[in-house]
């Protein structure tokens, strides 16, 4: 029974896994047609970062743990695109400080961060902002990122990208995560806290 039950939660992380990768990609290869279509010079640089990030994903992304330095160097190529993507001003800050040797589940954090593009950047009307801090404190991986919405739409409501992350969490981080959301009607914040002990 416990082989089978391993064999269970492996096949659903295979499944919820296969589900992240193509949602991303659906959405930076809208990007980049953007630009293209534009003739944009920065078309090829977009190129080599998607390159970069579909090469994490499926080398690294199929691991049981990558390191915490590279999900950070994951989503510092991600944020990179988007700016060159956006032609109104976004600040974004992400803030880092963790300890090297830590290890986690890969693929985590992305899906956060998607939504802080799509329900705070793409629909602002000025003054978009993104925040993330990200650092290591005891053995726990402490993730916080707060963005502008103006949107009328919640990312807790539906999205394939939030329903896997907490499928994910509950399988990988049983009883070693906290995962909590609060939403005003200009900001949108999102705490997780996962325990790597």
């Amino acid at each position: 029974m416990r082989i089978l039950k391993t064999d269970k939660t492996r096949a659903e992380l295979a499944l919820l896994k296969s589900q992240v990768n193509p949602h991303f990609f659906f959405n930076t290869l809208n990007n980049l047609y953007g630009l293209v279509v534009e003739k944009s010079p920065q078309a090829p640089e977009v190129v080599l970062g998607l390159s970069d990030m579909m090469r994490y994903t499926i080398y690294e992304g199929k691991k049981e743990w990558v390191g915490l330095t590279d999900e950070i160097n994951f989503l510092e190529t991600y944020i990179e695109l988007h700016k060159i993507r956006y032609r109104k001003k976004v600040a974004i800050q992400f803030d880092h400080e963790v300890d090297g040797s830590i290890q986690v589940a890969p693929l985590l954090f992305i899906n956060l961060l998607e939504n802080a593009f799509k329900h705070g950047v793409e629909p602002s009307i000025g003054n978009a902002y993104i925040y993330l801090r990200l650092k290591t404190q005891d053995g726990r991986i402490l993730f916080h990122m707060e963005n502008n919405c103006e949107s009328d739409i919640s990312p807790e409501k539906g999205g394939v990208g939030l329903h896997n992350l907490k499928k994910r969490l509950e399988l990988i981080y049983p009883n070693k995560h906290e995962l909590r959301i609060e939403k005003t009607k200009t900001t949108y914040a999102v705490h997780l806290n996962l325990n790597t002990h």
